[in-house]
Parts: C-alpha cells; sequence; structure tokens
C-alpha cells in the first residue's frame, strides 16, 4: 500500500468483498487493528472513492453509509438464490456440527489432560501403600500398649478438670472483687496498681479459663 494510496485499494477490496453498507467508522473500527489506518485517512480514502464512483454513498442525517457498487456483481435469478440458500443452510449444518465435535473433542482433552500416566499412578500407588503400611504400625503399637486409659479414669479426669476450672473461676472473681474495692480509693490507674503490687493476669500470660 502507497502513501499516495492512504488505504483506498484496500478499503475498496473490503467493500467489494463484504458486499454490505458501512460507515466510515464501522470500516476503520474494523481495519485499524490489522492495517493501522487513522480514522482520518479512512474518511478521506472512502468519500474519494465514492467521488470516484467506485462506491456508492448514501447520507442518513448527519450519516454517510457507503457500499460496493452493485453494477459490478452479476444478476442472480430466484434459482441461484435458492440454491444458495441451501448451501448456506448445509454449511450451517456442518459448522454445527464440526463444532459439537470440537467441543467433545476438547472435552475429553481436558479430561485426559488431568488423568494420571500410568507412571503417576504406580508411584501414588507406592506412597499410598507406604502410608498405609505406617497406620498398621501406628495402631498394632496402640494395640500393643499397656498404659490405656480406662473410662473410669478418663471420667475421674474430667470431673478433676471440672473442679479446677470452678476454683480457678471462683478465685478469679474474688481476687476482681477485691481489686475493685481498692481501687475505689487509690488514686492510680489499675494496670499501675497491678504493676506495684506484682500481680500478673490471666491476661498478661495468655491464657483464657476454659469452658465447663
Amino acid at each position: 500500500m502507497s502513501k499516495k494510496d492512504n488505504g483506498a485499494t484496500l478499503i475498496l477490496a473490503y467493500l467489494n468483498e463484504k458486499n454490505r453498507p458501512y460507515s466510515a467508522q464501522d470500516v476503520f473500527c474494523n481495519l485499524q487493528k490489522q492495517h493501522g489506518f487513522g480514522k482520518t485517512a479512512v474518511v478521506k480514502a472512502m468519500e474519494l472513492l465514492a467521488l470516484e464512483g467506485k462506491i456508492k454513498e448514501k447520507t442518513y442525517g448527519k450519516q454517510k453509509i457507503y457500499f460496493a457498487d452493485q453494477s459490478q456483481f452479476t444478476n442472480v435469478n430466484e434459482a441461484d438464490l435458492k440454491a444458495m440458500d441451501g448451501q448456506i443452510s448445509q454449511l450451517s449444518a456442518e459448522v454445527q456440527s464440526l463444532t459439537q465435535s470440537c467441543r467433545q473433542l476438547d472435552a475429553e482433552l481436558k479430561e485426559l489432560s488431568s488423568s494420571l500416566t500410568t507412571e503417576e499412578m504406580m508411584s501414588e500407588i507406592q506412597e499410598l501403600k507406604a502410608e498405609c503400611s505406617g497406620y498398621r504400625a501406628r495402631l498394632e503399637k496402640i494395640k500393643s500398649a499397656t498404659n490405656h486409659v480406662t473410662p473410669e479414669e478418663k471420667e475421674k479426669v474430667y470431673k478433676d478438670r471440672d473442679v479446677y476450672v470452678k476454683e480457678w473461676k471462683k478465685r478469679k472473681r474474688l481476687a476482681s472483687d477485691m481489686m475493685d474495692a481498692i481501687l475505689e480509693g487509690y488514686p492510680k490507674s489499675k494496670k499501675q496498681f497491678l504493676d506495684e503490687v506484682g500481680v500478673e493476669t490471666d491476661e498478661d500470660s495468655k491464657v483464657v479459663v476454659p469452658s465447663t
């Protein structure tokens, strides 16, 4: 494409190939990415082509529409149109069938891609076997142990825990009540009081009273 041509040859070929009406904006959008046309160049080229009679121009309000000169095309009779319609229907059916086949093949490809190879499967089987062997060894060790906790011992542990937790809560509440009483006449803050008397709270130790 020469600079003098300014894209007119390509635009003319495009309009003749598509054989449908376009605005200058349409042609610019359709060809700019591939050919790098500027919008001003496209507008000038189409106006020149119309002026030379190579394409036709129609004005609708403020918009100009351009299309190929229909006189260059061979007249098509009714029989030819029907034949073309039949061919289009046939090709559309073939496209639909091919599209469906492509989707099925794509689904099969994705399934195969996500499946393990024979080597990967054998490796995973070996890892699972080793993991099962480890579990069996642990199970046998637990079964052979002589220090199992009896249900009675377990129950006693839970009861002792409840007693200790209740006592913990009781003492914490008593200590809190005592500090509140002292702080009523204490001139400094609670934190300063705790620092002076050397009291370490549960929060300082980052512990929480368990729920019973």
